[in-house]
């Protein structure tokens, strides 16, 4: 194959490829679904504010509106992306928030465990077999936080001692962990995570004011990545095959996770004590 054929057939599967992104109306999302758009992929992104809309009319994509905080809402998710895609060949879970205080979904469950952790399990899981059809990947936006994350298998709802970023860690932590564990159990699917880096979004905007403050005046002006520089490895991966399942990436590069990340009892453990919350079984 010579570079000009090499060429068309990398165009040939971008345009054929389907690229599900939560999270997608602001942000990394956003920035992702606006440079896969500009190279022919077809997207759908998902969100809970106007911007949703907006945004897919700027870029000619599919929205739909879900609030991860209500389980039925990622179920109705699910099966109408189910009804619209013969295939998806990446379903990239970057929808994520911090909250300031310990907050309680209708579901019954901590909204910082559910909203990072919880729902994109679930829509994982609904989407599965689509998935493995499509011999796809699910890429988790996870995080460098996930090193002060403590998951302790008795309390992953943080009835204990509720503090907003050690949860939020927590949160990154489960992130990663799930995706490792897709590798073993969703035979045909690909599962990989990654840190975008510390990057000038409205992520934290639901976290207390010291953290608004912070976030914006000092973090953003000093060392915050612009959303197109977080989004990079995010594009990557799901542009390509140039990645190992499992493994947790910075900048398209491996990076070092931390020693409960890399435990695969836990991750086990995990995915079950997951499964069994929203009665879907082993």
């Amino acid at each position: 194959m010579n570079q000009l054929q090499a060429l068309l057939l990398h165009s040939v599967r971008a345009v054929n490829r389907t690229v599900v992104i939560t999270g997608g109306s602001s942000g990394i999302g956003a920035a992702a679904a606006r440079e896969l758009r500009r190279r022919g992929v077809t997207v759908a992104i998902t969100g809970r504010s106007p911007e949703t809309a907006r945004l897919a009319a700027e870029i000619d994509c599919d929205h739909f509106i879900a609030d991860y905080s209500r389980l039925d809402d990622v179920r109705a998710l699910a099966n109408r992306l189910l009804a619209t895609y013969p295939r998806i060949d990446v379903l990239a879970n970057n929808a994520g928030a911090v909250f300031a205080t310990r907050q309680m979904t209708v579901d019954g469950h901590e909204k910082t465990f559910q909203v990072n952790h919880l729902s994109p399990f679930l829509l994982t899981w609904l989407l599965r077999e689509r998935l493995a059809d499509s011999n796809g990947c699910v890429i988790n936006t996870a995080s460098g936080a996930h090193h002060m994350g403590r998951l302790k298998l008795d309390d992953l709802e943080s009835a204990r001692n509720y503090n907003a970023w050690r949860a939020y860690g927590t949160a990154k932590l489960m992130n990663i962990l799930h995706a490792t564990e897709i590798n073993d159990r969703l035979h045909g699917v690909r599962g990989v995570s990654f840190h975008p880096g510390v990057v000038a979004t409205g992520f934290a905007r639901e976290g207390s004011a010291m953290t608004r403050l912070l976030y914006r005046k000092f973090i953003a002006s000093l060392f915050m990545l612009s959303p197109e520089q977080g989004a990079d490895t995010l594009v990557w991966l799901a542009s390509s095959n140039d990645w190992t399942p499992g493994e947790y990436y910075v900048k398209r590069n491996p990076a070092r996770k931390s020693a409960a990340a890399r435990d695969p009892e836990l991750a086990r453990k995990l995915w079950a004590m997951s499964s069994r919350l929203l009665a879907l079984g082993d």
